[in-house]
């Protein structure tokens, strides 16, 4: 995630880097303090990351594969099941404190706390998008604001460590071809809406975080709030699956399931493995849903189709995205995009007017192709294997080091140090035109 010019350094918490090891306490646990009114506990970045690749086998749950990767979501029900007891297990009863959970350790992306989007002090949690008015519901008339967390499990945070062995000097080779995160790599993300609840049929009985976040989305003006989950979203490596290697799902809350409050409430959206790169129509993208529009054409994703799951809007012609996600994109097309540096925005829509291509046109649907794993989104960037929080990380850190003057205590820049750290993070030796943002709406531009 980046953020808004002008972002001066003293808005962000002392950032002191003591060590070119990553250890517990390398890396700043997150940007905004809640006010001293505040007496509960404070989030602490899970950051002892592996130093030698986890040698236990791949997650259960990988048996559960179907051996025919369809887009009959039944077929996909009972792996995705255990995927959500795997992210949830040891978690919710540590209200995600991923360091006390006793059955796996997980770990959380360093990087995030930077900027007027950073983390927030009590729960980690990352602003991320606007929800726009009827986006999630007829009622909801309304507009409101998303934050999440997202953590990585031991495979994961192997890679993660690697990436930022030396603090002062991330290398994305380490997830670019023909390296990438290794199989087992396990990402689980919770995100929460700060929206009007009782517009909102399907949180009923929320789940409720506090976080100190800003009062509306389009401002920078910061109180504890409740937010409610609404979503999570989980992404697997796995070289079986062919195209991308990766396989991404997410849920949405329905407080209805239960009658109470409970992660339990969480019913699957869907997966996808893929970004059915041809099919370029647009008969079922639903921006403001009544009912949910499953497009039988979309052959790498696989909808829900039982009742249990809330009237939402899906991804573009029918690809799986979640409800607070972009309509006009897919979970695989928009982290597809994660490279360093970022040389083209996460959906065809983030672009000035006269830049956005027609919809289906050859050029849109460069953004829904099919990827393999590393492989980077433009030729001469470095890919950061589908992570969009480990792009965002390195571009904080440069932002941070060039932009706003960040010295470390070992002294030096980093930019000077290398000259150019677009010229150093790129395999070609012509500079960008552009850098863009790591950013899931463009509306976080206007931010000040």
């Amino acid at each position: 995630m980046l953020f808004a010019k002008g972002v001066k350094a003293s808005a962000v918490a002392a950032l002191v880097i003591t060590s070119a090891v990553v250890n517990a306490g390398t890396f700043p646990d997150y940007g905004y303090q809640p006010p001293a009114t505040y007496t509960g506990p404070l989030f602490h970045l899970s950051q002892n990351y592996p130093a030698t690749p986890p040698s236990g086998p791949v997650p259960a749950f990988f048996k559960l594969l179907p051996a025919k990767l369809t887009n009959n979501f039944e077929q996909w029900r009972p792996y995705v099941d255990a995927v959500k007891q795997y992210c949830l297990e040891g978690n919710v009863e540590n209200d995600w404190d991923v360091q006390k959970n006793t059955i796996r350790h997980w770990y959380h992306m360093p990087w995030q706390h930077y900027g007027p989007l950073g983390r927030e002090g009590i729960h980690g949690l990352t602003k991320e998008a606007q929800i726009q008015s009827k986006q999630l519901a007829p009622t909801q008339v309304t507009t409101g604001q998303t934050y999440a967390v997202g953590i990585y499990n031991d495979v994961g945070a192997y890679t993660i460590g690697q990436v930022w062995k030396n603090p002062q000097d991330p290398d994305p080779n380490v997830t670019s071809k023909p390296n990438s995160f290794h199989d087992g790599t396990v990402v689980c993300k919770a995100l929460f809406a700060d929206i009007d609840l009782k517009q909102v049929p399907f949180l009923v009985n929320p789940v409720l975080w506090q976080a100190y976040i800003t009062d509306s989305f389009d401002s920078a003006n910061r109180e504890i709030k409740n937010v409610a989950l609404i979503q999570m979203d989980f992404a697997v490596r796995d070289s079986r699956v062919p195209g991308t290697g990766w396989v991404f799902g997410t849920f949405q809350y329905n407080g209805a399931i239960t009658g109470k409050p409970g992660w339990d409430n969480l019913v699957p959206v869907g997966v996808m493995w893929g970004n059915d790169p041809e099919n370029n129509g647009n008969d079922y993208t639903n921006k403001q849903p009544t009912v949910t529009k499953i497009n039988p054409t979309i052959m790498e994703s696989a909808i829900n189709a039982k009742p249990e799951l809330p009237p939402t809007h899906l991804g573009w012609n029918g690809r799986l995205n979640g409800p607070v996600d972009n309509p006009v994109s897919s979970c695989m097309s928009c982290h597809m995009t994660a490279e360093s540096p970022q040389l083209s925005p996460m959906n065809p829509t983030f672009q000035a007017p006269d830049k956005v291509p027609p919809v289906g046109s050859k050029e849109w649907m460069r953004w829904f192709q099919n990827e393999e794993a590393g492989v980077p989104f433009d030729a001469v960037a470095l890919s950061t294997d589908y992570s969009l929080q480990l792009a965002g990380g390195i571009a904080n850190f440069y932002d941070w080091k060039c932009d706003q003057g960040g010295v470390f205590v070992g002294g030096g820049n980093a930019c000077q140090q290398a000259r150019n750290f677009r010229l150093k993070l790129m395999k070609s030796a012509k500079p960008p035109a552009k850098v863009f943002k790591v950013e899931r709406d463009p509306a976080l531009n206007d931010i000040h």
